[in-house]
């Protein structure tokens, strides 16, 4: 049992590491029509994952898919928000915006939280409660000092958290219903690719060099992380999940400011404002945490 949980905490672990990390490989693409990029993210994916459900015997699953209209139809829904969110997210990182990034995936979990609260009647603890509190003030302290709202860290943390609320009761694998995203997607991939080879110059322009493998490379960067998450959040508490999930962002922050984005006062203080809200969360999990080793 306890090497089941400890293969969890590793591989839950490294699937957040290696989201935090993402951005330094999207800058090695950057000088690549960023929609191409997300049209071969979308179709390596596929492959990669058709070729895991194909090594694993579990290409039966995908049947469930197409014999259920409503599990079909959520899929498409996914695959179509999951896109959105991948899009923005290479287009925010490779203008120079890890920052923006790396707060929409601070701002993230509040939003599913809320989308929980209203959507499915979920009752958040205080300390989530003041997590909330603290996030508003943040995007609002932005909204007052820089006449806007944090638009680029929104687009990229709603379309998932509306996601994360899609696939809550889908009836599929996480690596089943990852196929079944792409799936849907890659007519769309497929037609992009087509027109960029017959007006663009083809695909000699883009593959070629390093982008002649790190293309393919999307399908690894995407499915590699979420497969690592699935093993490992069936072994962990899920509200460990809550405390290891801010890895992401947090090394995204980093990697922004190793990448050389600017820091000023106000993204600064908005910043500060919501780590502090982030706090009382982690306090939370932390005392659940302990509460759950006392019942042992």
């Amino acid at each position: 049992m306890q090497k089941r949980k400890t293969l969890g905490l590793v591989t839950t672990t490294g699937s957040y590491v290696l989201w935090g990390l993402l951005p330094g490989f999207w800058t090695l693409l950057a000088l690549v029509n960023p929609v191409y990029v997300l049209a071969q993210r979308i179709l390596w994916s596929l492959l990669f994952m058709a070729l895991y459900l194909a090594a694993t015997r579990s290409l039966g699953e995908i049947g469930k898919a197409f014999r259920s209209r409503k599990t079909f139809w959520k899929s498409a829904a996914s695959g179509v928000l999951i896109t959105v969110n991948w899009g923005v997210y290479i287009v925010v990182v490779n203008t120079g915006h890890v920052l923006d990034a790396s707060m929409g995936y601070f701002i993230e979990p509040v939003i599913m939280a809320i989308i929980g609260l209203v959507a499915f009647r979920e009752k958040p603890s205080r300390g989530e409660w003041i997590t909330f509190a603290f996030a508003l003030a943040g995007i609002l302290y932005l909204l007052v000092t820089t006449g806007q709202p944090p638009l680029l860290p929104l687009a990229i943390a709603i379309p998932f958290a509306i996601y994360g609320a899609v696939k809550k009761d889908l009836d599929l694998t996480a690596q089943t219903s990852l196929f079944m995203e792409t799936l849907v997607m890659t007519p769309f991939a497929l037609g992009f690719c087509w027109w960029w080879s017959g007006h663009l110059g083809g695909f000699g322009t883009v593959m070629n060099g390093t982008s002649f493998w790190l293309l393919p490379a999307c399908g690894l960067v995407t499915s590699i992380p979420l497969l690592l998450f699935n093993v490992g959040v069936k072994e962990i508490p899920y509200y460990f999940t809550g405390i290891l999930m801010y890895i992401n962002p947090t090394l995204q922050f980093l990697m922004g400011l190793y990448m050389g984005e600017a820091m000023n006062t106000d993204r600064l203080i908005s910043f500060v404002i919501i780590w502090i809200g982030v706090l009382f969360t982690l306090v939370d999990k932390v005392k659940l945490i302990r509460a759950e080793r006392a019942k042992i």
